[in-house]
């Protein structure tokens, strides 16, 4: 009998016409899945095999649009969710009301955050209380609570550099971990072991199955720092291990994370999909996928779009698209530079709200804008090779790879949001949403645009931050900072960035979820932090540190 391995996940919800969602499931064997509403929808489909492994994502049809309905998953005929004896509430898919005559569109809650590390499995780990974790026990306590309507979980998702104790023992176990590259993972399976290592904490496991999600990688899902820099590739590539780690990463992000930010249409539509659905075994189609993708990034496209009524979300890939020749260096290849910009071009003056997804803060504290704008010139050779060689260890060392790393990629990017957000077509928002930076904060550029503008950036959700680096980014924010930039872009000679911002809420470090509310022309932004329980109680809690208009004066 087929048992449920991982799973289910609730990926896709349609918001056109409300009336198809997929989910995601994870089988121990070969079987058909099939997910049963109580509803009456329904949608079924035979499990494909990566690497041993046996997954299906379900299209699910026949749903009605504004509506509610549990659901249960059956693997050959045999119900396998919800589990026997949960105390969980039903796993449930909410449709949203398609505007129509009288009725306008409906607004959009969307959490969001980054950098999850694996809670160990005795819970007394050195990061403090899970966000996520925490929210979604409160959901489950109190089923009439707002849920979001969408997860955007915006990179390190699974950490495959930085494992928990548990996994470290897996390991050591199958291989010998004092050969490269030791307590990491090294291939597709121990890949499957960090997802489940993530995905089965109970509380996360009913939170997935019930709220929508999309996701993007970030450095961690492959490697620290991961195509940083064109000498930083070259060096992974001559290691024996490197090939089967980014290949691996990729086939494992492709199966556990991008199939499911795909839309059914986009799903028919995709070869590799279909021709691994087709095959009895479908590794080496992934796996020839995945090679061409690292070689040649212009093959794969990880980037997607989604419309939820009047707001529009692109997800943008900033790892595995970047140009890496110093005399040319781009966070985005031309093509999708290109794809960026029509999309959000498309159809200007028909959305209220565009949200950019950036794993990596578009906007900085501006002493490290300054000081990766200058470690860029540096190493590309305005200070001679000397200075080239030790920008490149400075660029290794201290993570100095976001936007600012990347000028060109920079200034074509504050472009295009000013001119989405200017004139009678522009949004009432555009908000870049990011991670990666271990703190929150709100900033905002200063161009004369007609929409509001805003670098939206929360991380971690569950990780923690040095104490040097905490005071580094405070120092990033401060007078003193901006006025130590200003040496950093003399001695680059880079002159001054394009835009000028700053900072209007924040920076607030700990763990920690952001949830943006878009309703009309409106929006509201809160920041809520998990907090450990008081004395004597139980668990831990989310408290909020931020409730502000985002669209007032």
């Amino acid at each position: 009998m087929a048992g449920l391995r991982l799973g289910p996940l609730l990926r896709y919800v349609d918001w056109d016409t409300g009336s198809a969602a997929t989910i995601w499931v994870e089988a121990d064997r070969p079987c058909t899945a099939e997910v049963r509403c109580a509803d009456g929808a329904a949608g079924s489909a035979r499990t494909f095999q990566i690497a041993g492994h046996h997954y299906a994502l379900v299209p699910v049809t026949g749903l009605t649009s504004g509506n509610t309905t549990a659901y249960e998953v059956l693997l050959d005929g045999v119900r396998v969710w919800p589990l026997p004896g949960t105390s969980f509430p039903p796993s449930t898919i909410s449709t949203p009301a398609v505007a129509g005559p009288g009725r306008p569109a409906p607004g959009l809650l969307v959490t969001f955050g980054s950098c999850r590390a694996a809670p160990p499995a005795d819970g007394r780990g050195p990061h403090g209380p899970d966000a996520l974790d925490t929210l979604a026990a409160r959901l489950a306590a109190d089923p009439e609570a707002v849920r979001p309507d969408l997860l955007l979980l915006l990179g390190d998702q699974v950490y495959a550099d930085n494992l928990s104790r548990e996994t470290k023992r897996w390991i050591a176990a199958r291989r010998d971990i004092r050969e490269a590259p030791g307590a990491q993972v090294a291939d597709y399976e121990e890949y499957t072991r960090l997802y489940y290592e993530s995905w089965l904490d109970p509380e996360i496991r009913w939170l997935l199955s019930t709220v929508p999600s999309l996701q993007i990688f970030d450095d961690h899902d492959v490697v620290d720092d991961w195509n940083t820099s064109a000498a930083w590739l070259a060096e992974m590539r001559a290691t024996p291990w490197w090939q089967e780690r980014v290949l691996s990463g990729l086939m494992s992000y492709w199966v556990y994370q991008h199939l499911g930010n795909l839309s059914p249409a986009e799903l028919e539509a995709d070869a590799l999909y279909g021709a691994v659905r087709r095959s009895p075994d479908g590794t080496d189609e992934l796996r020839a996928f995945a090679s061409s993708a690292d070689t040649d990034p212009g093959t794969a496209r990880w980037s997607y779009r989604r419309d939820f009524g009047r707001s529009r979300l692109l997800m943008v890939d900033t790892r595995a698209a970047r140009v890496l020749a110093e005399d040319g260096r781009a966070m985005l290849d031309p093509a999708e530079q290109q794809w960026l910009r029509e999309n959000a071009l498309e159809g200007h003056g028909g959305y209220d709200h565009l949200l950019i997804g950036s794993s990596l803060p578009w906007l900085m504290p501006p002493l490290i804008h300054d000081a990766e704008a200058w470690n860029a010139a540096l190493c590309r050779g305005e200070r001679g090779p000397r200075w080239a060689r030790i920008g490149e260890d400075l660029r290794r060392r201290s993570d100095l790879e976001h936007w600012a790393a990347f000028p060109a990629s920079f200034a074509a990017l504050s472009d295009l949001i000013e001119e989405v957000g200017t004139g009678p077509r522009a949004p009432a928002t555009v908000c870049v949403l990011s991670g990666d930076v271990h703190h929150a904060y709100v900033a905002e550029p200063l161009i004369p645009s007609t929409a509001r503008v805003f670098q939206l950036t929360c991380s971690p959700v569950h990780n923690s931050i040095h104490t040097a680096v905490k005071l580094g980014f405070r120092l990033g924010w401060s007078r003193l900072g901006r006025w130590l930039g200003r040496g950093f872009s003399r001695h680059g000679r880079t002159g001054r960035p394009p835009v000028s911002w700053r900072r209007t809420s924040g920076p607030w470090f700990g763990n920690q979820l952001m949830t943006l509310a878009l309703a009309g022309r409106t929006a509201r932004l809160r920041l809520d932090q998990a907090h450990k329980g008081r004395r004597g109680g139980d668990g831990a809690r989310l408290v909020t540190v931020l409730d502000r208009e985002l669209t007032g004066p």
